[in-house]
């Protein structure tokens, strides 16, 4: 008998939908550029200087291609009830996400920090979003390791907030360019920050709301119960 559709659940499913839209979205974005043609869509923003640059060009290709699969890594995480009787599946996607991040899309993604336009606000902002994904991702890792599942899948959670930061990044400049009329650059520097610390404030509240507690139940993962005193 299917579970019962609760709010909770239904707010599960709708992000999923958004999120899972999004990387479809994204993938039609990244497509183009694997022709490796260096004066289209976003590269045009950049100097001849910085496209002619190696590390520029490896950062960038490393970070497009890796985040996309990260992001649809992620997102299998946190539908539970996909992984009962499936422990394997769960782990390799897990290993899959974090191995991603920490080797792959966090290291690429300060090499773009770098190269980011806007001055130090926005070079100092995506490097710590950077460096802010790799140690959540490294923590939710080692907890994982020590098996203290509900501890892991809140920093999962925290980890996966940053990773949404480019679809709040797009989404947050769309509102305040349209809705609100701020200016080109106000809006840019001030989604290069709201879009991953946004998220992480967002996360925290399901966490302490019992997000972690809620995936672990539906997953039926069983967390380490501390022993019992002698009587």
């Amino acid at each position: 008998m299917p579970a019962p559709l609760t709010l909770p659940r239904l707010f599960q499913f709708l992000a999923g939908a958004v999120v899972a839209a999004f990387a479809g979205l994204m993938a039609t974005k990244v497509w183009p550029y694997l022709s490796f043609e260096p004066g289209i869509h976003f590269l045009t923003t950049k100097s001849e200087a910085t496209n002619a640059n190696g590390l520029f060009r490896l950062g960038f290709y490393v970070h497009i291609t890796s985040s996309l699969w990260v992001l649809g890594a992620g997102l299998g995480q946190f539908f539970p009830r996909w992984f009962r009787g499936r422990a394997r599946l769960h782990r390799n996607l897990g290993k899959l996400y974090v191995g991603s991040i920490l080797a792959l899309a966090a290291p690429s993604g300060l090499i773009l920090a770098a190269y980011a336009n806007g001055g130090l606000v926005a070079k100092v902002g995506f490097a710590l979003q950077c460096v802010v994904w790799w140690l959540s991702t490294w923590q939710a890792y080692r907890l994982a390791r020590q098996r203290r599942w509900e501890e892991h899948t809140a920093w999962m959670l925290r980890s996966f907030a940053v990773t949404l930061a480019a679809l709040s990044l797009r989404s947050e400049s769309y509102l305040l360019y349209y809705v609100f009329g701020t200016k080109p650059i106000e809006t840019y520097l001030t989604v290069t920050w709201l879009s991953w610390t946004g998220n992480l404030v967002l996360a925290e509240v399901l966490v302490q709301a019992g997000a972690a507690r809620r995936l672990l139940r539906g997953a039926r993962f069983a967390a380490p119960q501390p022993a019992l005193a002698d009587a």
